[in-house]
């Protein structure tokens, strides 16, 4: 039960990652790797100044700042530079290595500070599942709203058929340079909820960020299809509890932490080809039926 209950409060915590991975890799049609560098970028900024005694709640807010920023530069990188999208991400991801060892070194502790998940006065145990619940909820919301605005729509045009929208005299690279920031925004907030919740930020957990978050997104997509934005958004939520609750049942069995990576890339791998899979089933079946 305990492992259930982590389980989903991590998976909740995730999920903004994964709605920010899904963000560019699903409305936008970009593959963007700012993520590994954004993440911890809003780890260590809301730590660094939650330290300096920084109201939690705006710490938060400025490492969703920071993290909008970073998708401005590989937005800016790719549109007005007219360097590819991944190596755009690239760029900026190595580049935010730096920025990041800047700002908090290899490793800082929260010590006896503060935090988002104290000021609600909850119990420790629940405090994680309910900021989580109510953060996704509050995103995919906010996230609904847009998608459904004039500026919305236009966005998620753009990641369908870029030629068609500029065909309308839209600048498209503005729609681009949009997205990649609100993606990034939400990552970075990822970031800094898992890093006062963790007690802690350090260089390296963004490592694989990318992983977790595509992982989340196709189980999310795997497990359902065919659905409103809104209900899309909350799949790649679910797909983000499911994800963690894979990870610590596999833990469970006798696994060493440092497996972990392995772990993801395996996940991924069975979830990217489960299509495949679901195509030669239903091929199977069909051929059966027609011999019967």
């Amino acid at each position: 039960m305990d492992i259930l209950t982590v389980s989903i409060s991590q998976g909740f915590l995730w999920a903004l990652m994964a709605i920010g991975v899904y963000l560019t890799f699903r409305i936008l049609n970009i593959a963007d790797l700012t993520a590994e560098g954004s993440f911890p970028l809003g780890a260590g900024v809301s730590v660094v100044l939650i330290v300096n005694g920084m109201n939690p709640f705006l710490a938060t807010l400025i490492a969703i700042g920071a993290g909008m920023i970073a998708g401005l530069v590989t937005g800016m990188l790719y549109t007005k530079f007219k360097i590819p999208a991944l190596l755009s991400g690239i760029l900026t991801m190595t580049a935010l290595y730096s920025i990041n060892l800047r700002i908090m070194g290899a490793n800082i502790s929260l010590g006896s500070n503060e935090t988002i998940f104290q000021m609600i006065g909850i119990s420790k145990d629940w405090a994680p599942l309910i900021i989580g619940i109510i953060c996704t909820i509050i995103v995919v919301v906010l996230l609904y709203v847009f998608f459904n605005t004039e500026l919305g729509f236009v966005i998620r045009a753009t990641g369908d058929n870029e030629q068609m929208v500029r065909a309308q005299g839209v600048n498209t690279n503005f729609t681009k340079i949009i997205g990649l920031m609100i993606s990034n925004g939400i990552i970075a907030f990822s970031g800094a909820l898992l890093a006062q919740d963790g007690g802690s930020a350090n260089i390296s957990m963004g490592v694989g960020t990318i992983v977790i978050g595509l992982a989340s997104v196709i189980i999310g997509e795997v497990l359902f299809d065919n659905l409103t934005i809104a209900k899309r958004l909350l799949c790649v939520a679910l797909g983000s509890i499911v994800y963690r609750m894979i990870i610590a049942l596999v833990l469970n069995l006798g696994l060493e932490p440092t497996d972990l990576k392995l772990i993801s890339a395996i996940v991924l791998a069975i979830a990217l080809s489960s299509p495949t899979w679901k195509g030669l089933f239903q091929k199977s079946v069909g051929k059966r039926g027609l011999v019967k």
